[in-house]
């Protein structure tokens, strides 16, 4: 039964890394965004709707192999939020931490606001690419990423992703609006993440976003927006619960 790990920005992948250690050997299949650690197609725009739709084609080729189990993080986790919204057959189950993504009333957090206005948004990624990697890795570390994993995470990013960051954000301004009305009752089982410390998503979005959608919440408390990097083994075990509690 494959597991479908996907993650967001600016992040590669490897932001799965310590999760996978401690899950173990299992059916797990690491999705790499467009742009992000990973090629980006010819004539991709890198809005929120061609991820999605590239997502939609990789649960279509994952789900040969069985039914899906999904976890989404950061943007990872609204792709997430969109696809059960909208092909909810392509899983079994769904995790995100960006359920407020699926409130109509959404808002976007303050470096979002940055990053979707030209010339702000390419002043600020030009500031971060010319940044040491072990000065940015300090603002990682003060969102409660390990030191190690802090230069990791400052690692990753180049021009290719700082683009489709800006693409991606610019085309998801009234993402609430658009995908909010969609997220309602959906028929696979899901559960959405709520790290008490995470500063970029609103806490009361994603508990409205849950009651509409019909699914619990699981609170992380004391652990912040990179939980997968945090505290591993507990989200391990928050995911392996959930994912026995499926019948």
């Amino acid at each position: 039964m494959p597991i479908v790990l996907v993650h967001g920005v600016p992040e590669t992948a490897a932001v799965w890394d310590p999760l996978l250690e401690i899950l173990g050997p299992s059916d797990t299949e690491t999705v790499r965004l467009p742009g992000f650690g990973a090629p980006t197609p010819e004539g991709f725009g890198a809005t929120k709707e061609e991820y999605v739709s590239w997502l939609i084609a990789e649960l279509e080729r994952i789900g040969a192999s069985g039914p899906i189990d999904l976890v989404g993080h950061d943007w990872g986790g609204g792709f997430v939020v969109r696809v059960v919204s909208i092909r909810p057959d392509l899983v079994r189950s769904w995790v995100t931490d960006a359920g407020a993504l699926g409130d109509p009333d959404f808002e976007w957090h303050d470096f979002a606001k940055i990053w979707q206005t030209p010339g702000e948004g390419e002043e600020f990624f030009a500031q971060q690419l010319a940044t040491p990697v072990d000065e940015s890795a300090t603002i990682f570390e003060a969102y409660g990423v390990p030191l190690d994993r802090a230069r990791a995470l400052a690692g990753w990013a180049d021009e290719e992703m700082a683009g489709c960051i800006l693409r991606l954000y610019r085309s998801a301004v009234d993402v609430g609006r658009e995908w909010g009305p969609d997220f309602h009752d959906i028929a696979a089982p899901g559960l959405i993440l709520l790290p008490s410390d995470d500063p970029f998503l609103s806490a009361d979005g994603a508990r409205s976003s849950a009651k509409r959608a019909g699914v619990e919440i699981a609170e992380l408390p004391g652990i912040g927006h990179w939980w997968m990097l945090q505290d591993p083994a507990g989200a391990a075990a928050v995911l392996s619960d959930f994912w026995a509690s499926v019948s």
